[in-house]
């Protein structure tokens, strides 16, 4: 699913008042964490997660939405943005 501009900045205005679910340890994306991740974006469809500092903090935020089918929507300092569409019906109505 690609998402055009006006697309991630409504769902950058909608994740605006969220916290993050899912804090990424020392140990990166373990299978839990990529479990929790999963269950969290099925059952929310937007979700944000804190990556961990230093260098690599794209590759890995790129790598956690790869990983559980999801879009990076935004990247602002250690806190990543991650959406996906549910099959059922979508709890977001995208704009054109």
């Amino acid at each position: 699913m690609s998402l055009n501009s006006h697309q991630r900045q409504f769902l950058k205005a909608q994740a605006h008042s969220l916290k993050p679910v899912v804090l990424l340890g020392n140990d990166g994306l373990s299978e839990s964490v990529l479990k929790e991740i999963d269950s969290s974006i099925e059952h929310h469809e937007l979700i944000k997660i804190r990556v961990n500092a230093g260098e690599g903090r794209k590759d890995q935020a790129l790598e956690a939405a790869s990983k559980v089918n999801a879009e990076l929507i935004s990247l602002v300092g250690r806190v990543a943005v991650l959406f996906r569409q549910n099959k059922d019906g979508s709890r977001f109505i995208l704009p054109r």
